[in-house]
């Protein structure tokens, strides 16, 4: 049944994104396919996870708990991309594939949304599984699973803020954000969007069932997303372009992903 699942949010995703690439293309902001994807993998996931067991009549206690879970991400990313989408210019990796392709913005961009679909869909089976880890009762690995994606959506939270006020001070214009989480990672919210996946084998990761396996594949997906396609890299070029060295000494001295304490800049002063 997960397997049926999930060519079943394949199949919604998929046009969820064809959706995307429309409005997109309408609104001349291609910023809305975050918003879609965002919001429709939270949907499709949700209505996923609640599908009846096939020993019970309804959705079980951990399949409500689990799709509480993926909604509340959903709410709490999609909501803030979708402010910022609306009230500020297209966003600058998007804005950089409409002056680089021109003409073929539009059909370039389909292949941009449509193989959004079949990630969602492999985030899925961890959200699947989970959802049908075997028990009625809630346990303590469900605590547990819980504990992390609020751990996830705080820092992930914090980390926004930090940025949000960092760039509201027109004394900071130009220069890099190295306060608070952003001195420990220099993708702190890409940090804990990764985390938040880490519940879902919290919840339903058992090596007495080799199939459960399968719940790391959304970490896992994630994090190769973020770190190696389309999240690190092309901003990083792009904040090298822009600020220069004052980036790279950033580089440099803080880690890219996971936090650690930043390396000092050179030997210690004497005094």
């Amino acid at each position: 049944m997960v397997w049926v699942l999930s060519l079943v949010v394949l199949v919604a995703m998929t046009l969820v994104m064809l959706c995307a690439w429309a409005f997109g293309l309408a609104r001349r902001n291609g910023g809305w396919t975050d918003v879609f994807w965002t919001f429709g993998t939270g949907a499709t996931l949700a209505a996923a996870a609640l599908f009846p067991l096939e020993a019970y009549p309804g959705p079980q206690p951990r399949q409500w708990l689990v799709a509480a879970l993926v909604a509340l991400w959903a709410l709490r990313l999609g909501g803030y991309i979708a402010a910022r989408v609306s009230r500020h210019a297209e966003d600058a990796r998007y804005a950089k594939f409409r002056a680089e392709w021109g003409k073929d913005y539009p059909r370039n961009m389909l292949f941009v949304s449509l193989p959004q679909a079949p990630a969602a869909a492999l985030l899925g089976l961890s959200v699947l599984l989970a959802a049908r880890t075997p028990g009625h009762d809630l346990a303590l690995r469900d605590v547990l699973g819980v504990a992390v994606l609020m751990l996830a959506i705080l820092g992930e939270g914090l980390a926004d803020a930090q940025m949000k006020r960092f760039k509201a001070d027109p004394a900071n214009a130009g220069k890099v954000a190295d306060i608070g989480l952003w001195g420990w990672s220099r993708h702190p919210n890409y940090f804990f969007e990764w985390l938040s996946w880490l519940a879902y084998p919290v919840i339903g990761l058992d090596p007495g069932r080799p199939i459960t396996l399968l719940t790391l594949t959304a970490p896992v997906v994630m994090y190769l997303l973020l770190t190696r396609i389309s999240g690190i890299p092309p901003l990083e070029t792009a904040q090298v372009a822009s600020k220069g060295d004052a980036y790279r000494r950033y580089q440099a001295r803080v880690s890219a992903f996971f936090p650690f304490p930043p390396k000092t800049s050179g030997p210690p002063k004497a005094s």
